[in-house]
């Protein structure tokens, strides 16, 4: 285990604007279907005039990072421990097309837990090579709480992070106290269910009909595609700025160009997308309890019935604002509602 300090050279900066200054826009037409070319213009403009990636290195240099050698890779974390001696570890695990910035607004509100804030091999500053699929970075985790010494702890994701951290709790329950989630994607089943749960259901089977284009290059050529994203800083900037429009609600302009930037810097735009084609779709097992926040404006929304015929749901709430990206879109509930559900459980 090695201490870790983000050094971004000037260079790779001074490209990144040269890269934006020359960049070639498409034509815009009518009825453009993608990222409005007008907000996308704005947003690039801001990047190139107006964010500060070095404000952005400092702050994350606030936190302890650490790299470690887990199964024949390098991951990148941050520590950060409680004040409290009997603080309950917890692992908090990001998705795509996010990174660890997700949990920058919401590190400081658990002060009251031991985090474990790492980076998925294949993104940000961990490495990566074939073969990571979801079990597998679950096993790793494990054992990087094994390396940290952390007999008991709890877990929290959303997209990837979510399936992560319900095989987490399947490969390790004696251990795992407990799960919470701020995504669960529950299928599309027949039963009777009131008109808010079959609005949900068909909004599952419409999202399921209809993947998102992104979704599916990541799973089919992500080594294509990681060809203009890591070469065009616009073109990364679209890829990862229309998920953010479509799953959820605004979030800080400098948020997003930092999460953007993790990409850019470190040319992980094919690695991040490997996920998607490694894991093997299927039913994720979690036999500890499961804690779940469910917010409105998120990719799907969670039918309670159907995912108590899976898990063991301890905590379930409901919220009015918010979407997928919860940790950046609403930190201080989505606080509130991680220490609700483990000061049950610890």
């Amino acid at each position: 285990m090695k201490s870790f300090r983000i050094a971004v050279p000037d260079a790779d900066l001074e490209d990144l604007a040269a890269r934006l200054d020359a960049t070639r826009w498409p034509t815009a037409l009518p009825d453009e279907h993608g990222y409005p070319l007008a907000d996308l213009q704005a947003l690039a403009t801001y990047w190139r005039t107006t964010y500060d990636w070095r404000a952005a290195e400092a702050e994350l240099n606030t936190y302890p990072q650490f790299t470690i050698d887990l199964d024949g890779t390098t991951v990148h974390f941050l520590h950060v421990r409680s004040a409290r001696a009997d603080a309950l570890p917890l692992v908090l695990t990001h998705g795509w097309p996010g990174s660890i910035v997700e949990f920058l607004d919401l590190v400081p509100l658990l002060s009251d837990f031991h985090l474990v804030v790492p980076s998925i091999p294949g993104f940000g500053f961990s490495q990566s090579t074939r073969g990571w699929d979801v079990p597998r970075v679950a096993a790793a985790w494990l054992e990087l709480m094994d390396r940290l010494g952390y007999e008991r702890f709890g877990a929290h994701g959303g997209d990837w992070g979510s399936a992560i951290s319900r095989v987490l709790g399947a490969l390790a329950p004696d251990r795992v106290v407990g799960v919470h989630l701020n995504y669960l994607p529950t299928p599309p089943a027949d039963g009777n269910f009131s008109p808010d749960d079959q609005a949900r259901l068909e909004q599952a089977r419409q999202y399921l009909a209809n993947q998102p284009g992104v979704r599916v290059l990541n799973a089919q050529t992500p080594q294509t595609v990681a060809y203009a994203l890591t070469d065009s800083p616009v073109g990364q900037l679209a890829w990862i700025a229309e998920r953010f429009a479509e799953w959820g609600t605004p979030i800080p302009t400098d948020r997003l160009l930092t999460n953007v930037m993790l990409y850019w810097l470190t040319r992980t735009a094919g690695t991040s997308a490997r996920l998607h084609r490694e894991t093997a779709a299927g039913p994720l097992p979690c036999p500890v309890p499961i804690g779940v926040a469910v917010f409105p404006h998120d990719i799907t929304r969670p039918v309670r019935a159907l995912a108590e015929r899976v898990y063991d749901i301890r905590h379930w709430s409901e919220f009015d604002n918010g979407g997928h990206f919860a940790a950046l879109e609403a930190p201080d509930v989505l606080a509130t509602d991680i220490r609700t559900f483990f000061s049950v459980l610890h």
